[in-house]
């Protein structure tokens, strides 16, 4: 079982920009799929975006596309998650997640997940 870790979350303002980083443990992450999610109090937990094992084909939900990219360094064993234009909508707990299947939206097809980075967007 592979073991993540986020950081990178924080308090800013909106229109502000933050970058999440995902830190995997192992040598198996260059293999999978990965995605961001995130969870707002009261909320479920909804898809934000996913990348292929190679980072050669992304997918986001309809809030984060042209605001936030996804992005890997399978050197390091990092994805990332760069969100610009943040909106207090944005406020939540972030999660990465390792992917079952390629650039699957739905949480039950993601294996392993990190313990979650706070987002707080002020207005």
């Amino acid at each position: 079982q592979v073991q993540l870790v986020e950081s990178g979350g924080g308090l800013v303002q909106a229109g502000g920009s933050l970058r999440l980083a995902c830190a995997a443990s192992g040598r198996t992450f260059n293999l999978y799929a990965m995605g961001w999610f995130r969870q707002a109090p009261g909320k479920e937990r909804e898809f934000v975006a996913s990348i292929s094992w190679n980072g050669g084909t992304t997918s986001y939900s309809d809030s984060a596309k042209g605001r936030f990219t996804i992005s890997r360094d399978n050197a390091k064993n990092t994805l990332y998650l760069q969100m610009n234009g943040l909106k207090p909508e944005d406020t939540a707990v972030y999660y990465c997640a390792r992917g079952k299947k390629p650039l699957t939206i739905t949480p039950s097809e993601y294996d392993s997940w990190g313990q979650g980075t706070q987002v707080t967007v002020s207005s």
